[in-house]
């Protein structure tokens, strides 16, 4: 099914209010009722069944902003959602409203749209609330293979696809993956369909790196322990890197660890938006250094098959449950990384 299967009802809805989860400012996540905002046209109406916090979440929650953007108002976060229309059927969403004349949304590259207005980003409330209305052509209706936890977890599937498809690994090639929070455990997993001969996970959190080897990592590490005489870890001679935790550390740990001639793909983002790195090393290898942008609008649809057959694990990704109203203390649980993803159940 496609985005021209949904369709809406009772779209307004006079005096109706939700529940809300507003960031207001560093640390500072309040729930309260407030109005429900009115649809717009091609809007409908979805009743929000489960949000996943992802690592650009917490640069909201630690920083009050996320690269160049800042927090100006109180503003809803979540954009890995999913839910249940008017007659209870349960959908994904993409988070991206693009606006569809620019260059880049004319040559299908909506994620770089010029004019994006995306969930819980700017002026766009995301899904930390009971309902919100959502352009009707965003949204994908999911098989019944998929639940409704796993659906939050589509688009970080749809992210971990567009690092690989512009890392254009080939069967039998060597990858690392450096941070294995979500989105890199997602991509070990899409590297073991690719046929990676080896997947080295490079992680400083134990229950992460068995959650990778478990997933089809062939080697963890820890950057920290495990690094050699230069401060790194040693030996990787990988063809391909794909950076995810968005630190300099990490993207220096890629690029030693890649082989001359490889790629390396940097897909985190850094706390205080500038990323610096070894340009010597760089050269010598002639590397290709590759930034990766959220999802395709393709990559949904994408997601959403590998879910259906059970390709990836998402369940086995979730550690921890909350309702909207713990929505502090999930901030709290995701802040301090004790866990891998956090949902919140509106």
């Amino acid at each position: 099914m496609t985005s021209t299967d949904v369709a809406g009802s009772g779209l307004g809805r006079p005096g109706a209010t939700i529940r809300a989860a507003r960031l207001h400012g560093v640390h500072d996540i309040r729930v309260a009722t407030e109005p429900e905002v009115p649809a717009g046209p091609g809007d409908v109406r979805l009743h929000v069944s489960a949000v996943g916090l992802c690592g650009s979440d917490l640069h909201w929650y630690d920083e009050a902003a996320i690269g160049d953007a800042r927090l100006d108002h109180p503003l809803v976060l979540g954009h890995e959602f999913c839910g249940r229309l008017d007659d209870g059927r349960l959908v994904a969403a993409d988070p991206c409203i693009a606006c569809g004349t620019c260059p880049p949304c004319r040559s299908d590259r909506e994620h770089l749209c010029m004019n994006t207005r995306f969930a819980g980003h700017s002026i766009t409330d995301g899904a930390l609330r009971s309902t919100l209305a959502w352009p009707a052509r965003l949204l994908r209706p999911l098989p019944a293979s998929i639940s409704e936890e796993d659906g939050a977890l589509l688009e970080p599937i749809g992210v971990a696809i567009h690092a690989m498809d512009l890392a254009k690994i080939r069967p039998g090639e060597r990858a690392s993956v450096h941070g294995c929070g979500p989105i890199g455990l997602l991509i070990v997993q899409l590297l073991r369909l690719a046929g990676a001969s080896a997947i080295v996970a490079s992680e400083p959190l134990e229950h992460r790196r068995a959650a990778a080897m478990r997933l089809g990592a062939t080697t963890s590490m820890d950057p920290g322990a495990d690094a050699g005489r230069s401060g790194r870890p040693p030996g990787l001679d990988v063809d391909v890197a794909f950076e995810v935790a968005g630190t300099n550390e990490a993207l220096a740990d890629a690029i030693d660890g890649v082989a001359p001639g490889g790629r390396a793909v940097l897909v985190g983002i850094p706390e205080d938006d500038r990323t610096t790195f070894q340009a010597g090393i760089a050269r010598r290898k002639e590397l290709s250094l590759l930034h990766s942008r959220r999802m395709r609008s393709t990559d949904l649809d994408r997601a959403i098959a590998l879910a259906a057959d059970g390709r990836v694990d998402l369940a086995g990704l979730i550690t921890d449950r909350y309702s909207l109203d713990e929505a502090p203390a999930a901030f709290a649980t995701l802040a301090a990384r004790t866990g891998i993803k956090v949902i919140v159940r509106p």
